[in-house]
């Protein structure tokens, strides 16, 4: 007798939805272990995580800042999945969305008009499109695998930056570190929650989600590209073109991941700098499948793991906690999403491994 996974007849949509909940359950119970091994008190731990950092106006602010770039991201990724088109190159997207608007912001100058700042946003959604194109261009004229090339891309994107803030781009009033110039203040994104760091980019992302929910659900473009996705058989049999959907989410995808980045050097971070992300792109990956794929399922999980990694740093300064914390659980979370979403679509079952054997032999004869 063994253990094994065999398809459930219907999978439960319910239970489809509930196990993001579940997932989030198992990552605390799992954090508060870890916590006790490492010999500190789970409660005070799991309260800096998860409550703490919603405890002040300034917390809030905060949590909607690291929302910006990661529901703009997996807003991207969300669509490429549909389309089943396997980018796992957003940051890169994003890392070339802020060099672009970042050389954008430095051409801006004392007398630049207030809405300089959009010229910002649209190099470096521009930028992020082109890159997402790059990767359209390998797969549809030399059938490269875009995992790879998505991926590869990124590493190519960071040293991009890295010579550009060496090089061109760096300050050369910056007594030689590797930064650029401070932006003019027409090219900094606006903040809309003053005296905090809030700008005007999380209601563009909100309404950049409203947006995707209205393409995928209402609109014709949106079924046919997720029909080519989840049975290109019977989309090849509709007539809709698979390379249609390949370049629209893999361009879209890299334009929103490119915005994100503009928003980024053009906000918080205000020039830049050779690293503009903490890893925003990788992160977007966790909040589109903890979202289902859905963008407003996406607004939920960005909000989520923006208050994990928050809760992450503050753990790391109240209670002397690693700051490697947070990764890890953002990894468990992911772990744990995937054992439960394979459990919706499969059972456990009890089957005897000699007959399952023989019954293999007698069906190869």
């Amino acid at each position: 007798m063994g253990l094994s996974l065999e398809p459930r007849p219907v999978p439960s949509r319910a239970m489809q939805w509930v196990s993001p909940l579940l997932a989030l359950l198992g990552t605390a119970v799992f954090a508060g272990l870890l916590l006790l091994w490492l010999g500190k008190e789970p409660g005070q731990g799991l309260r800096v995580f998860f409550l703490t950092p919603m405890s002040s106006l300034r917390g809030w602010s905060e949590i909607g800042l690291r929302m910006t770039p990661l529901l703009l991201c997996a807003l991207g990724l969300a669509l490429c999945y549909r389309a089943n088109v396997w980018n796992i190159g957003a940051e890169g997207q994003l890392v070339v969305g802020g060099i672009a608007g970042g050389a954008v912001a430095l051409l801006a100058g004392a007398q630049s008009p207030a809405g300089f700042f959009v010229l910002v946003l649209l190099g470096g959604g521009v930028a992020g499109a082109a890159w997402g194109g790059l990767i359209a261009w390998l797969r549809d004229r030399f059938h490269a695998n875009e995992i790879l090339v998505s991926l590869m891309l990124t590493y190519i994107a960071q040293l991009l930056l890295m010579y550009l803030v060496h090089g061109p781009l760096k300050d050369p009033n910056g007594y030689n570190f590797p930064y650029s110039a401070t932006f003019e203040a027409a090219a900094l994104v606006p903040l809309i929650l003053a005296p905090t760091r809030l700008n005007l980019g999380l209601p563009l992302a909100l309404v950049a989600a409203l947006l995707m929910a209205l393409f995928l659900w209402r609109a014709f473009a949106g079924f046919r590209l997720q029909v080519a996705g989840q049975a290109p058989r019977a989309a090849a049999y509709a007539g809709f073109d698979s390379r249609r959907g390949l370049w629209l989410s893999l361009t879209v995808c890299g334009a929103l991941a490119g915005l994100a980045g503009a928003l980024e050097v053009a906000g918080p971070i205000g020039q830049l700098t050779p690293s503009i992300s903490p890893g925003y792109g990788f992160s977007a990956i966790i909040v589109a499948w903890l979202g289902r794929l859905n963008p407003l399922g996406c607004v939920v999980a960005a909000w989520v793991l923006s208050v994990v990694t928050i809760g992450g740093e503050l753990a790391q300064s109240r209670m002397g906690l690693p700051n490697a914390l947070s990764g890890v659980l953002q990894g468990v979370l992911l772990l744990v999403l995937l054992a439960w979403d394979t459990l919706v679509t499969q059972r456990v079952a009890w089957r005897d491994i000699r007959t399952s054997v023989a019954t293999a032999g007698v069906a190869e004869r």
